[in-house]
């Protein structure tokens, strides 16, 4: 039992380090969540374990994939290609160390603006195109956050279920 309180632990503290990656981009979140609750099972070795597992899974793997498929879908419907999303994501990579905290989202931004400038020549159809770009990212992140709160979720009743019934 107290290695089974040590792991659950250890796990909400995953669960919470996977939304946070999904906030920001830096750690694979809804990995860190899948992971989490498989140990989560594996140590349990119970139906609960199994079932919130299962259940927490699929809504990481569905948010995953939402999010991917309709960014994309969106992004290929704007036609801003792939090197634009590439370049904002190395500029966000060196604006994460420039600018602790906003780094990675202002280099992202700027990294895209520029790539869209130097595409189009013209800076108002490169905000607008950076600005669909930026609105795709953040519903593809608001989709796998609801899902990695929802897997969390489970997991919290999970928890009660196993400890206390």
């Amino acid at each position: 039992m107290e290695a089974q309180i040590i792991v659950t632990l250890v796990c909400g503290l995953l669960i919470a380090v996977g939304v946070a990656g999904i906030i920001v981009p830096v750690l694979p979140g809804a990995i860190t969540i899948g992971v989490s609750l498989l140990i989560w099972a594996l140590v349990l070795q119970n139906t609960v374990g199994w079932v919130v597992f299962g259940l927490g899974a699929v809504l990481v793997v569905a948010g995953m994939l939402a999010s991917a498929v309709l960014t994309g879908k969106r992004l290929k419907g704007r036609q801003i290609p792939n090197r634009s999303i590439v370049v904002g994501v190395v500029v966000g990579l060196v604006g994460m160390f420039v600018i602790p905290v906003v780094g990675l989202f202002v280099g992202f931004a700027v990294g895209l603006l520029l790539s869209e400038y130097l595409r189009q020549r013209e800076l108002r159809p490169a905000l607008h195109s950076s600005a669909v770009a930026l609105k795709a990212m953040g519903i593809g992140i608001l989709i796998e956050l609801g899902c990695a709160f929802a897997a969390g979720s489970i997991w919290s009743i999970g928890v009660i279920l196993h400890f206390f019934f």
